[in-house]
């Protein structure tokens, strides 16, 4: 379904249905319930984390590294209070610290934001020609989900903004759509056809990214296992953002990749671990392995073979992110 996504989105086709149309009455009246149940509780207006991180590494004749984030309410950091608590607080920190060398944030995310939205986003990122980001982070997904966009009109928004961005001469990471099926007022079946949905479109995400030069890494835990088995700690007020504990696992996993995309990651860490079930593989299978398990990372590896592109699956070891201001 994903490789179906996928192709759709490349190919202008017209939209893959995740839900079936029998399902859609109980799937809306849920909703509705599940709606009046999220949302209270937090600030529509995220902290502002823009700035400079790690000023300790400044030195007069390297500019710092500067870091964009793009996407939706989760990539802007919704639900917690301090900007130091926000997703790109953390990886900008963390970046600095790997690195030793000054990060500047950008941020561009935009509460309640659907793929569509990107175009604009990008837009801004690259108005200034001279300032070109070195590494871009995308989130996006969740709201495409909720609203049924249709999953090919979503990845073919997601595929042109990473192309676009990597044409300029960004490196891409995309955190795919996390895993719905964990909010807690969300009940069955509601929950099934949400993890599903999220599910397939994560896959297709990868899908599009990598074969336009991004990496992504699976939020599975953004939303899942462990937001499951600790939910008053790892969702924020409102029951659907993630609290600051949350972000710091979703910039746990995925600031391995951003170091990785621009080369500051340990050799020994590049080659593929087998005890890790590491590898490459073709793109589509790559991509449901890492839908269904958070934290995994894909790049892009062979262009082409029998069985269509292949990419390289990463389990990549969590480290702590360091505090730096």
């Amino acid at each position: 379904m994903a490789r179906r996504i996928a192709a759709g989105a490349a190919y202008g086709g017209g939209g893959i249905g995740l839900l079936g149309a029998a399902a859609m009455g109980l799937l809306l009246a849920e909703v509705q319930m599940a709606k009046r149940q999220v949302g209270n509780g937090s600030s529509p207006h995220p902290p502002s984390a823009e700035g400079l991180y790690g000023r300790a590494y400044e030195t007069p004749d390297e500019p710092p590294l500067l870091l964009v984030m793009l996407g939706d309410s989760t990539a802007a950091g919704q639900g917690v209070h301090r900007a130091r608590q926000t997703p790109g607080a953390l990886l900008a920190s963390g970046l600095a610290a790997v690195a030793e060398r000054p990060v500047r944030l950008r941020n561009v995310a935009l509460p309640g934001a659907q793929s569509d939205d990107l175009d604009r986003q990008v837009s801004v990122v690259l108005k200034d020609a001279d300032h070109v980001p070195d590494i871009c982070v995308i989130m996006i997904g969740a709201n495409d989900v909720t609203n049924r966009m249709p999953p090919t009109r979503s990845v073919r928004h997601l595929s042109s903004a990473v192309r676009r961005l990597r044409t300029a001469g960004a490196e891409v990471v995309v955190g795919t759509c996390p895993d719905l099926g964990t909010i807690e007022p969300v009940q069955q079946p509601l929950r099934w056809l949400a993890r599903r949905a999220s599910r397939q479109l994560a896959a297709a995400q990868t899908i599009g990214t990598v074969e336009q030069g991004g990496r992504t890494v699976s939020l599975g835990d953004l939303l899942g296992p462990e937001f499951a088995a600790n939910p008053r700690e790892l969702f924020g007020p409102d029951n659907y953002h993630p609290s600051a504990e949350g972000y710091a696992t979703a910039a746990m996993a995925v600031l391995p990749t951003v170091c990785a995309a621009l080369g500051l990651w340990p050799a020994e860490e590049e080659r593929p671990d087998v005890s890790r079930r590491e590898g490459f593989l073709p793109v589509a299978r790559a991509a449901a392995e890492a839908a269904s398990e958070a934290g995994t990372e894909v790049t892009a590896a062979m262009p082409t073979g029998p069985r269509g592109p292949w990419a390289l699956l990463k389990r990549r070891r969590r480290r702590r992110v360091p505090a730096t201001d």
